[in-house]
C-alpha cells in the first residue's frame, strides 16, 4: 500500500473509531449509570430480593420475544469476530436490561462481559450499517468491545488490548490496534463527562521487590491460577446441571432465583449480591470474610448458571481480591498489595489475557507495585492451563512448549 493508501485508511479508522466509541461511549454511560442506580436502589430496599425468580422469569421471556433461544453471551462475540457469525441488534438492549434487572433483584453478576456483548453488537452492526468488508466488520466490532469496556471500567488502556487479545490468544488483532484506542479513548472520555467514574483502589504499601517478596508473590499467584480454574469449572459445572435437571428456561430461572434468594438469607448479609464492589474495598483494606471469594464463586455460578444475565469478569476481580485478602491475613502480608495481586492472576487466569490482565492492574492500581503484578500474571498464566470463562476463545500457541496448537478452551 502506498503512502497515500495508508493516510486513506488510517482517516478511515480514525473516523470510524470516534463514530463507534462516540455511539458505545454514550450507551456505555447509560449502563452505568443504570446498574449505578439498580445497585443503589436494591441496597436500600433490602426485600427487593424476593422478586429474584419473578425478574428471572421476565429475562427469560425478553429473549423469547427476541426469538434469542440459546443465549450464548460473549462466546456469540467471540465467534463473530473468529468466524464472522451473525450478531442482531437486539442483543445490545437486551443484554443492558436484562443485566439491569438482575442487579436491581439481586443477582450475584459483574458487568464488563455484559459490556463486551453490548459493546461487540452495536459495533458489529455499524459495521454492516456502514457496508464494510467482512474484515473491517471484524475490527468495527472489537472497537465496540472496547468501546463499552472502557466506559463502564474508565481502564481504556485495558479496553483497547483487551478486545484484540481475547479472541484467539498467542494472535493478536494489531490492525485493530489504531481504531481500538481510539474508540476506547473517545467512550471513556463521553463516560467520563457524563458523570461515570471508574474505581481506582489505593495501594499504597509497596515493598521492595526481593527475592523473599518474589516468592511470596509467585506462591499467592499459582494458588490464585488454581482458584481461577476453579471458578471456571463452577460456572460451568452449574450450567450444565441447571439445564439437565430443569431443561425448561422458565422453571430453570425460577428455581435458581430461589436457592439464591435462600441462600442469601442463609448467609446473612448481601455481600455476595450484585456486583460487590463494596466487598471488593474491603478486601483492599484488609477487611473480607475468609470465605468471601468461594461464596462468592457459588452464588455467582448459580445466577448465572440459572439464566440471569450480567458477567464473570467483576465477580472475577471479587473472588481474587478476597483470596488475596485472605492469603495477607494468613501469612502476614500488605493486604491491599495481596489484593491486587490476586485481582491480576484471577483476571488472567480466567481470560488469558495477560496484557490486558497487566494493564489493568496499572490502571486500578498504579505503577509503583509493577515487579509484583508482572510475576503474578506471568504464573497465573501459565498454570490456568486451557481453562477460560469464554469456551469459544481458542489459544494458537501452547503456553508450555513453542508449539502451534490452535485449541478450544476448556
Amino acid at each position: 500500500m502506498d503512502l497515500l493508501g495508508r493516510v486513506r485508511v488510517f482517516f478511515r479508522w480514525v473516523v470510524l473509531g470516534c463514530i463507534t466509541g462516540g455511539v458505545v461511549g454514550f450507551v456505555g454511560a447509560a449502563f452505568f449509570k443504570s446498574i449505578e442506580f439498580a445497585t443503589r436502589f436494591r441496597t436500600s430496599h433490602d426485600l427487593i430480593i424476593l422478586g429474584l425468580p419473578l425478574a428471572g422469569l421476565f429475562i427469560v421471556f425478553l429473549y423469547r420475544l427476541c426469538k434469542d433461544y440459546e443465549d450464548k453471551g460473549t462466546n456469540l462475540v467471540i465467534k463473530s469476530i473468529q468466524e464472522g457469525d451473525h450478531l442482531p441488534i437486539t442483543k445490545a438492549p437486551l443484554i443492558f436490561i436484562s443485566t439491569t434487572i438482575t442487579h436491581l433483584f439481586g443477582g450475584s453478576t459483574g458487568r464488563e462481559s455484559a459490556a463486551l456483548q453490548m459493546g461487540g453488537s452495536i459495533g458489529y452492526n455499524l459495521g454492516k450499517l456502514f457496508r464494510l468488508k467482512d474484515g473491517n466488520v471484524k475490527i468495527i466490532t472489537m472497537c465496540g468491545m472496547s468501546a463499552a469496556f472502557a466506559a463502564l471500567f474508565g481502564t481504556p488502556m485495558t479496553a483497547a488490548f483487551m478486545a484484540m487479545e481475547i479472541e484467539n490468544v498467542g494472535v493478536m488483532y494489531y490492525s485493530a490496534l489504531v481504531p481500538c484506542v481510539i474508540s476506547a479513548l473517545v467512550a471513556s472520555g463521553i463516560a467520563k463527562y457524563l458523570g461515570c467514574v471508574g474505581e481506582v483502589f489505593a495501594v499504597n504499601v509497596v515493598p521492595a521487590f526481593t527475592p523473599y517478596q518474589a516468592v511470596f508473590t509467585a506462591l499467592l499467584a499459582i494458588l490464585c491460577a488454581v482458584v481461577s480454574v476453579t471458578f471456571c469449572w463452577v460456572l460451568k459445572f452449574a450450567g450444565r446441571n441447571y439445564k439437565k435437571f430443569f431443561p425448561n428456561p422458565y422453571i430453570r430461572v425460577f428455581v435458581g432465583g430461589i436457592i439464591v434468594v435462600a441462600l442469601t438469607f442463609i448467609s446473612g448479609t448481601r455481600y455476595y449480591n450484585g456486583a460487590g464492589m463494596n466487598v471488593i474495598e474491603m478486601a483492599i483494606e484488609g477487611n473480607a470474610p475468609y470465605w468471601a471469594f468461594l461464596l462468592k464463586m457459588i452464588f455467582t455460578a448459580l445466577t448465572l448458571g440459572a439464566g440471569y444475565k450480567g458477567g464473570e469478569i467483576v465477580p472475577a476481580l471479587y473472588i481474587g481480591a478476597t483470596f488475596g485478602c485472605l492469603y495477607s491475613q494468613l501469612l502476614g502480608f500488605d493486604p491491599a498489595l495481596c489484593a491486587a495481586i490476586g485481582m491480576g492472576a484471577l483476571f488472567c487466569g480466567v481470560t488469558n489475557c495477560p496484557i490486558s490482565s497487566l494493564f489493568i492492574c496499572f490502571e486500578l492500581f498504579g505503577f509503583k507495585g509493577m515487579p509484583y503484578y508482572l510475576l503474578a500474571i506471568a504464573l497465573s498464566y501459565t498454570f490456568s492451563g486451557y481453562s477460560s470463562l469464554y469456551s469459544s476463545q481458542k489459544i494458537m500457541y501452547s503456553k508450555f512448549h513453542n508449539k502451534y496448537v490452535n485449541r478450544e478452551t476448556k
